[in-house]
């Protein structure tokens, strides 16, 4: 009895999300995105007004918001937050917890007492330039820039630009060395 629930609960499921991606994965929430072609989104996973390139794959308990764009062949590994802002070229690898930033003075309320609007903060973009590669756990704060081919290790907390095939790490990230091949 309690195999046919879960069978008639996943088949509701399956319904509900968009056709769009190349795989079935219950409890996804798929609203007003681009997809490319041949695009892999696993479950658990919140995409909402955003764009995903070709042959992308989302990994489980990603969310990407309205407003940010995941580029073709790119990878986004399971529990990253991308936020409104954020623009990631090809070719790029985003390891499990990676977090961007887009405000650097976050608050509920105005001076004034009341909540926030649109109009109360400034969004501040980043970018991930082609072919870079971000390592898990690793936080990427708003206004940034990280060039191609650059690696960002593990846990790092990159709070300036990168520079093209620069090899970073740490808190906050510092240039250890240049990425080779």
């Amino acid at each position: 009895m309690i195999r046919a629930a879960l069978a008639v609960s996943r088949a509701l499921a399956l319904r509900r999300v968009a056709a769009t991606p190349v795989n079935d994965a219950p409890h996804r929430l798929i609203e007003d995105v681009e997809f490319g072609e041949g695009v892999t989104v696993f479950s658990f996973v919140n995409l909402y007004g955003c764009a995903i390139g070709d042959r992308t794959r989302i990994g489980a308990f990603v969310e990407v918001q309205r407003g940010a764009k995941v580029g073709a062949d790119c990878k986004v590994q399971t529990h990253a937050f991308i936020c409104d802002g954020v623009t990631i070229g090809d070719r790029v690898f985003v390891g499990h917890g990676v977090m961007f930033v887009n405000d650097k003075a976050p608050r509920v309320l105005t001076e004034q007492g009341e909540p926030q609007t649109e109009e109360d903060w400034e969004l501040l973009p980043i970018v991930v330039e082609d072919g870079a590669a971000i390592g898990s756990g690793a936080l990427i704060l708003g206004g940034v820039r990280i060039g191609a081919g650059a690696l960002v290790g593990a846990g790092a907390v990159v709070t300036r630009d990168v520079e093209p095939g620069a090899v970073v790490a740490g808190v906050p990230a510092r240039v250890r060395a240049a990425r080779s091949g």
